[in-house]
């Protein structure tokens, strides 16, 4: 075996050992998506498989390779309208996601945001909300 195909082999146990310590027996089973769409429909699968990457899990941001602000107890989640153009446009290192979420999955993302992480913020985003904030 050349030490590159060990490597590799070695690299994908251990990835297989990692995963399997994670695993919750208990949890739901995740959802992934395939091609360019997102498939996730809740705000929840959307901030875990888009979001948590960058922002984190507890959604306080992270600093490192990129600068990733914090959305929990984020004033600026206040007025709906924001984290939808945000979301659907990108700005400085965020990529637009615009193309890759239906209005709905914009609408749910942004109001699961707006009411998790030390944010309180009630009132709702539709999808024709997004729909108008796209023209």
């Amino acid at each position: 075996m050349t030490l590159a195909r060990t490597s590799a082999v070695v690299a994908l146990t251990l990835l297989s050992a990692t995963a399997a310590i994670g695993q919750d027996s208990t949890a739901s089973p995740r959802t992934f998506s395939s091609g360019y769409r997102f498939v996730e429909m809740t705000g929840e699968e959307l901030f875990a498989n888009v979001c948590q990457g960058c922002h984190m899990a507890d959604a306080t941001g992270a600093i490192g390779a990129g600068s990733y602000p914090s959305l929990a107890g984020n004033k600026n989640l206040e007025t709906g309208s924001y984290p939808v153009f945000l979301v659907v446009n990108g700005r400085r290192g965020m990529p637009a996601f615009g193309d890759m979420m239906t209005d709905g999955q914009v609408a749910a993302v942004v109001n699961y945001l707006r009411t998790h992480f030390g944010n309180n913020f009630q009132d709702v985003v539709t999808a024709k909300d997004v729909q108008d904030a796209r023209r």
